[in-house]
């Protein structure tokens, strides 16, 4: 069978599976590619090139793996963010496009050239951590995550692109890990569970029974972990200073409800127009957070 053969059989089976349909063609390329270890040069080149029977084997067992709804990258062991090549496992939440604006917006507000010390809460597989780290070279960077697994992936990651001296990783239900009175931040943020319980049902397959419950859902309403967080990101960040938030569809007014006593609240629109990020400046004085 040539890479043309079984780039058509292989998207075909997954097309007929209507919740893979729209991505069918290139999912399986996406595969093809991992499989054979090539550059999708290659396979424009010399389409008619064979596999042999392990390879073949391989990449039927990876496609098959997809049709039951396994994420390709969980099949493939990593995903592009920011510009960097992560490795990602069952373990992590997969980063997404949308987290990419986080990224952004905190580096627009940040300066580069001086000393900071952030803090990166549900860090996951080091996503944001590793990308502010990159790109803010003074940076110090505490990473906090409740699981022990997300933990192990993201310090590879950072070992991976050379971070990993100044990001602290530390296993910890949010910020509760930190001595507050002793430490206290530049930045905090966040990207964390934020999908109601009740829209369990609505989502992709994939994402529903393949990406760890712990770094989706956060109560009824989507809201549970911001209730905690907000205040203690209060007592952890030095006055005026920046609290930058990823939020779920149609949480904006429920957030800026938990930050009414903070300082200039803004917000950022993702490519679809969506809300996708809140920023919020902990203001001088002490006050008290609903």
């Amino acid at each position: 069978m040539t890479l043309r053969e079984a780039l058509s059989v292989a998207a075909a089976q997954l097309a007929s599976n209507e919740h893979l349909r729209p991505t069918a063609t290139r999912d399986a390329e996406l595969l093809l590619l991992h499989t054979l270890r090539i550059p999708r040069t290659t396979l424009i080149a010399h389409p008619g090139n064979e596999l042999n029977a392990s390879q073949r084997t391989a990449y039927e067992n990876s496609i098959a793996r997809r049709l039951r709804h396994e994420p390709v990258q969980y099949i493939t062991g990593q995903q592009e963010f920011y510009g960097l090549t992560l490795k990602v496992t069952p373990a992590v939440l997969i980063p997404r496009p949308e987290t990419e604006h986080l990224v952004e917006a905190v580096l627009k507000l940040l300066p580069s050239n001086k000393p900071l010390k952030i803090a990166d809460i549900g860090t996951g597989s080091g996503a944001i951590a590793i990308a502010l780290a990159v790109h803010l070279p003074q940076a110090s960077i505490s990473a906090l995550d409740i699981s022990t697994e997300a933990l192990a992936v993201a310090t590879t990651n950072a070992r991976e692109h050379n971070v990993a001296d100044r990001i602290r990783f530390l296993q910890s239900d949010l910020l509760s890990a930190l001595d507050h009175e002793a430490e206290t931040f530049d930045a905090i943020v966040s990207n964390p569970p934020y999908v109601a319980e009740t829209d369990r049902p609505t989502l992709h397959p994939q994402v529903r029974e393949y990406e760890p419950a712990t770094a989706l859902f956060a109560g009824e309403t989507g809201l549970d972990i911001y209730r905690r967080l907000i205040p203690q990101a209060h007592r952890a960040l030095k006055p005026n200073r920046l609290l930058a938030l990823e939020i779920g569809h149609d949480q904006q007014n429920a957030i800026a409800s938990l930050l009414q006593t903070w300082h200039n609240l803004s917000s950022i629109n993702d490519l679809q127009n969506i809300p996708r990020v809140t920023l919020a400046w902990r203001p001088a004085n002490p006050l008290t957070i609903r």
